[in-house]
């Protein structure tokens, strides 16, 4: 018996097998590829990150601040980090939890103040109080949200609105202010005596 030799055909179709495994397994790892790097007007970035998680401690180490993001970007020309989709976890001096979230947002140099922009909302869920905003403003050295624009509180069933907000978080205190208007119904409870 003689030796079998792979003819023309067979070594084609091998190295065609291998090519289509090849190119199977780079189509696999382009998933986990970055997405393009982001310009704007201020510049290209020094850097960016996806799925990210940034923790911020106050002057005892206790963590009082924290972000989560799909996607965030630096500019190093104006040292500003831009979040797409950011989602904030902030604690007050009584451990209180506020949260905060909108569609995109800004941490200015330093890391401070935090800006969230589009359908911000901040909330405190113990005390089911609820702002509703375009642009809402934190800063986490002060514990101060802002509103420089048309806001929205509520704490069902009542709500208010206003011109501007200010809330103080370690303090307790929020106001409404300019144009304020509200809702507030009256006490539909039964009195139990009568």
């Amino acid at each position: 018996m003689g030796r079998f030799r792979p003819g023309f055909r067979t070594w084609l179709t091998a190295l065609l097998r291998e090519l289509g495994v090849g190119l199977a397994m780079l189509d696999t790892r382009d998933g986990d590829r970055p997405g393009p790097i982001p310009r704007d007007t201020a510049g290209e970035p020094d850097y960016y990150l996806e799925d990210v998680r940034l923790t911020r401690f106050d002057a005892e180490g206790a963590p009082h601040q924290r972000l989560t993001t799909p996607r965030l970007v630096h500019t190093p020309v104006d040292d500003v980090t831009r979040l797409t989709a950011p989602n904030a976890r902030l604690r007050d001096d009584a451990d209180r939890l506020w949260l905060a979230s909108a569609e995109r947002g800004r941490l200015g140099p330093g890391g401070t103040p935090l800006v969230l922009e589009g359908e911000a909302r901040l909330t405190a869920p113990e005390e089911r109080l609820r702002l509703d905003t375009e642009r809402l403003h934190y800063d986490a050295d002060t514990a101060h949200a802002w509103s420089d624009v048309p806001a929205r509180l509520s704490q069902p069933p009542q709500w208010m609105r206003g011109e501007r907000f200010d809330a103080w978080l370690d303090d307790n205190r929020v106001r409404l202010t300019d144009n304020v208007r509200g809702h507030h119904p009256p006490d539909t409870q039964e009195d139990p005596e009568s």
